[in-house]
């Protein structure tokens, strides 16, 4: 007598087969929940980031009473899409940072003996993007709110261009919302 029969064969290899395909999609399925889990997280990481950079604006002596303005600046530039990406600036990213910006403030971070520097994938990451917004902020001596948005939209001399005023009129209206 034969111990394993065709049909026993069979059985057990349709057996083995189900088990298999049962446990990859097991794992399919926790792979989903660990993506799904790893975006909350960094999405919470994001509001962390900015959270942290309108705590610590009032360490720097920026003189007006709202801690919403890179949240609003933020929406402004890109409804808070840290995937923006306007190809006829390319301006990269939630602040839509170009990269004369990154220049600068890599130019800003040599001047102040820092080793710190940016690349321009940089300006996908919005901590990143928020440092560097920072860093901007901190060397122009940008202490009101409209100085910060329309310098920030028009450059170091923004305040004296009449096209930021609209780009303040945008965040101002975020701030009020």
């Amino acid at each position: 007598m034969r111990l394993f029969t065709p049909i026993f064969c069979f059985i057990i290899i349709t057996y083995l087969f189900g088990s298999v395909l049962n446990k990859i999609d097991t794992i399919e399925q926790l792979e989903n929940q660990l993506e799904q889990k790893q975006f909350q997280v960094d999405s919470l990481k994001l509001e962390i980031d900015t959270l942290t950079w309108e705590n610590q604006i009032w360490d720097f002596n920026i003189s007006f009473n709202t801690t919403h303005l890179l949240s609003a600046i933020i929406h402004v530039e890109s409804n808070n899409n840290d995937s923006a990406y306007r190809a006829s600036e390319d301006a990269v990213g939630c602040l839509q940072i170009r990269k004369c910006m990154v220049n600068d403030v890599n130019r800003i971070l040599r001047r102040q003996k820092s080793d710190v520097r940016f690349t321009y994938d940089d300006r996908w990451l919005r901590n990143k993007s928020i440092k560097m917004f920072d860093v901007y902020c901190k060397y122009y001596g940008l202490t009101t709110a409209e100085q910060i948005a329309r310098c920030w939209n028009g450059g170091p001399r923004g305040m004296d261009k009449p096209l930021t005023a609209t780009y303040w009129r945008k965040v101002q209206e975020n701030l009020d919302s």
